[in-house]
């Protein structure tokens, strides 16, 4: 993860790539399609992470849980085409989310509630919290 922005050029470039984000969302993380229009509209596999259990149906909240998580530099170091690879935020105070660059042409992403036992659970919420 990038150490947080601490000059203006960092937060307005954060600010734009905020304001050019997209979520696409995957079927594979949704039993439940919610608005996302997605197609097929849900594919829960095992193994996956689903959206459903961190409450998220609405592609408004995951379209500004991915605004918010660039606006707070919560935000990979690496990155595609100018897209961090991956971007956290918490959902509802208390669940720490994950969204991976799908599409480093529209920067368009997926996400998905991080696992109890990854580790990075404990860094977004200290982070998430601290910004």
């Amino acid at each position: 993860m990038r150490d947080k922005p601490n000059s203006e050029a960092e937060r307005v470039a954060l600010e734009r790539l905020a304001s050019h984000v997209a979520y696409g969302g995957n079927p594979s993380h949704k039993r439940d399609p919610g608005d996302f229009n997605l197609s097929p509209p849900s594919q829960p596999r095992e193994g996956k992470t689903l959206c459903d259990g961190a409450g998220i149906k609405s592609h408004q909240v995951a379209t500004e849980l991915l605004r918010t998580g660039i606006q707070r530099g919560l935000v990979s170091v690496q990155e595609r085409n100018g897209w961090p690879q991956y971007i956290w935020a918490v959902y509802n105070n208390d669940i720490p989310v994950e969204a991976i660059l799908e599409n480093s042409g529209t920067g368009t992403y997926h996400g998905y509630p991080l696992q109890n036992d990854d580790p990075y659970r404990a860094l977004v919420l200290q982070r998430w919290k601290s910004s």
